[in-house]
């Protein structure tokens, strides 16, 4: 799915919309209250095609506790402890996706809708297009479940840079901020370096009512605090030496837009409080000013610490923290989502190969599977620069022996880490160890594909003759020996 700045996501042009002539009836149960909103919910559906059964919350629990075939559920949110239904309905079906319509205040009710499980939600009064365009989506979503292609999502945030999602959990985070875009609450990305949270930052603001407005990243770890401060809210002429005329800050140009604060946790404590200020009332003052200036800013926050650590060791203000935190996302690192790497790694072939301006490279099945089971620390990040690597370089050997290096680093570190594996070793005999382990399996591996010719093996692996010699005698590599046993002999 393709989506821009200036519309909502559509239908994929090649599938079966679910209200066309040729598309089966889909079974849609409208929950609610005596009202006339859920009656004419049915009528607007059933003239499409959609068989629309109306019930009262309790004939509905009745009907869901008896497993009969629902495929959408729309629940109108008349009062406040309606969402308690919801969280009932997700509990008895939590399989079927629930569309939430309501005319309560909207942001809160948006947000405890979305924590709750809401696939979607509709503002009291809504427009016809809108009700079709959200039923149209989910019933296509169930209709295309099963299928790996019609799970795939791209939008274009700007130029060499896309949103995709595959994986399920993606696929759920970008439903969700599709519907929180809507809303104008501060926003927490939490993840690893690398998930894609600016990536998600700006799919947000290009979904937002601010998406012709400006949206601008400030990273708050990469500038000591005096820079950070007159960085983010100015300074006027005479602030400090050098400072020969007034200077706005980022969040005077960004008013009416939306600034993401990468690495929030990292702010120095003296500049929280001011933040905090702005995300309550709006309002600041320049370094070296006297009157405040206003802004309407939305702020988008990210992270890759552990924030309750932060609030504990107080380097991180509990107030800010829970003020940020309006909704918060956790992204998924690359390790727990892996059936988007094929997918990913087409993407970036595509987007780099453009950037270069050459041919893509064809991704072997073994260069597939080498990305397969590597667990990524660097995530998307990390997989992107492999990419790249292969397209500049041209031949896979070289990204395939790298993610072997990489692979015997992880594993020796990660173990070094566990006292029970490799108590007290230094640094640098954990960095030999990995590299023997990472030789050993590369040079096995080359020799065997080689027929043990050690002259061409050599020139495989680009280096001496007689260096190959050294390190077969060093590693204890022979021909009929399996290298498993001489990369142990290596942590030794």
């Amino acid at each position: 799915m393709t989506t821009n700045s200036s519309s909502s996501p559509k239908l994929s042009g090649t599938a079966q919309s679910p209200f066309s002539a040729a598309a089966p009836v889909r079974q849609v149960l409208v929950v609610g209250s005596d009202s006339g909103v859920p009656l004419f919910v049915s009528q607007l559906l059933a003239r499409e095609g959609v068989n629309v059964l109306v019930l009262p919350r309790e004939q509905a629990f009745v009907r869901l506790q008896k497993k009969h075939s629902v495929e959408l559920i729309l629940l109108e949110l008349a009062e406040s402890h309606s969402l308690n239904v919801l969280a009932s309905l997700r509990e008895v079906c939590p399989a079927v996706p629930v569309i939430a319509f309501s005319s309560l205040p909207h942001a809160e009710t948006v947000v405890q809708a979305m924590k709750l499980g809401a696939s979607d939600y509709i503002q009291l009064p809504f427009s016809i297009d809108q009700l079709k365009d959200s039923v149209r989506r989910h019933l296509a979503l169930v209709e295309g479940s099963s299928s790996s292609e019609s799970s795939t999502h791209e939008t274009m945030l700007a130029e060499n840079c896309s949103f995709v999602s595959a994986s399920p959990r993606m696929n759920e985070i970008r439903g969700q901020c599709a519907i929180l875009a809507r809303v104008d609450l501060p926003m927490l990305i939490l993840g690893e370096s690398g998930t894609g949270k600016e990536v998600l930052a700006m799919y947000l603001h290009k979904m937002s009512p601010r998406a012709h407005r400006t949206f601008l990243k400030v990273n708050c770890a990469a500038m000591p605090a005096d820079l950070l401060e007159s960085e983010l809210f100015g300074y006027e002429q005479g602030a400090f030496t050098g400072a020969v005329r007034p200077k706005p800050g980022r969040f005077e140009i960004c008013n009416m837009g939306t600034i993401l604060l990468d690495e929030i946790g990292e702010m120095p404590p003296a500049l929280q409080s001011k933040l905090l200020q702005v995300l309550q009332d709006g309002t600041f003052s320049r370094l070296g000013g006297r009157t405040c200036i206003k802004v309407d800013v939305r702020v988008i926050a990210a992270t890759n610490i552990d924030m309750q650590a932060a609030i504990a060791a107080r380097t991180f203000r509990e107030d800010l923290y829970y003020r940020l935190s309006g909704f918060s996302i956790q992204m998924p690192p690359l390790r727990e989502r892996k059936e988007e790497i094929p997918i990913l790694v087409r993407h970036f072939m595509q987007k780099l190969s453009a950037k270069y301006a050459k041919q893509p490279m064809v991704i072997s099945e073994s260069l597939l599977s080498a990305f397969m089971e590597y667990d990524w620390p660097g995530n998307l990040r990390e997989l992107e620069n492999y990419v790249k690597r292969y397209l500049v370089l041209g031949d896979e050997r070289h990204v395939l022996a790298d993610l072997r290096l990489a692979r015997g680093v992880s594993a020796v570190a990660s173990s070094a880490v566990n006292p029970a594996v490799a108590p007290s070793e230094g640094l640098k005999k954990i960095a030999r160890s990995a590299m023997g382990v990472a030789e050993t399996e590369i040079m096995s591996e080359v020799l065997i594909r080689n027929n043990w010719n050690r002259k061409q093996a050599a020139n495989e692996l680009k280096i001496s003759y007689k260096a190959l010699l050294y390190k077969i005698r060093q590693y204890g590599l022979s021909p009929n020996q399996d290298p498993k046993p001489a990369a142990k002999s290596v942590r030794a």
